[in-house]
């Protein structure tokens, strides 16, 4: 039986090993370690660099920070990013391997959004679209993740980014502006925040 206290403790370790793993699960926060891996840089010359908007750059800096892989120290008028320490010491089977081999005993925090998940996406692709509108919006908040924040999207790389999921790109597009989960202004997609969305 795994005490209250080593639950929460296994929690938390598991959702900050999956935040490093989510965190470099994009191809501009590769580029992005790469490019701090030679010496420390702040967003503007990575936002030169990579031909981003720097909005967008602070966004993949924060992601990458907050799962500790970077680390922000003022220099002037810049933040500068590095290296943490010790962070590509760490071989995967370091990283994944959790302390707690009972783990599967434990209850997830969102079963049901889980079970949803689990039901309808194989593989990481949407295989079937669910009826329910509850449903819907789970798997619409999930897909959502891979939009960024602050950014506008035309309706071309909106559609890209959907068909990894599922081909009915129009049905997700349509549904994904339904729900309010992004606003569509003259053919241009753009995330709501969360406050908007209340």
């Amino acid at each position: 039986m795994i005490s209250p206290s080593n639950k929460v403790n296994t929690e938390k370790n598991l959702e900050a090993r999956a935040l490093l793993f989510k965190a470099l699960g994009h191809p501009a926060r590769l580029l992005i370690m790469n490019l701090v891996l030679t010496k420390a840089r702040h967003g503007e010359e990575l936002a030169a660099i990579l031909r981003l908007n720097p909005a967008t750059v602070s966004h993949h800096l924060s992601k990458l920070t907050e799962a500790g892989l970077l680390k922000a120290r003022k220099d002037q008028y810049y933040q500068t990013y590095s290296l943490a320490q010790d962070v590509l010491q760490r071989t995967l089977d370091e990283v994944i391997r959790l302390p707690q081999p009972d783990l599967r005993t434990q209850v997830k925090p969102d079963a049901y959004r889980e079970k949803v998940l689990s039901f309808f996406f194989k593989h990481g692709r949407l295989h079937k679209i669910p009826s329910q509108l509850k449903k819907q919006r789970i798997i619409l908040d999930h897909i959502a993740q891979e939009f960024e924040p602050d950014r506008d999207y035309e309706e071309m790389e909106v559609n890209r980014i959907l068909v990894d999921f599922n081909d009915d790109v129009a049905w997700l597009r349509r549904s994904l502006v339904e729900h309010k989960i992004m606003s569509r202004t003259n053919g241009i997609f753009r995330l709501i925040s969360t406050t908007e969305q209340t």
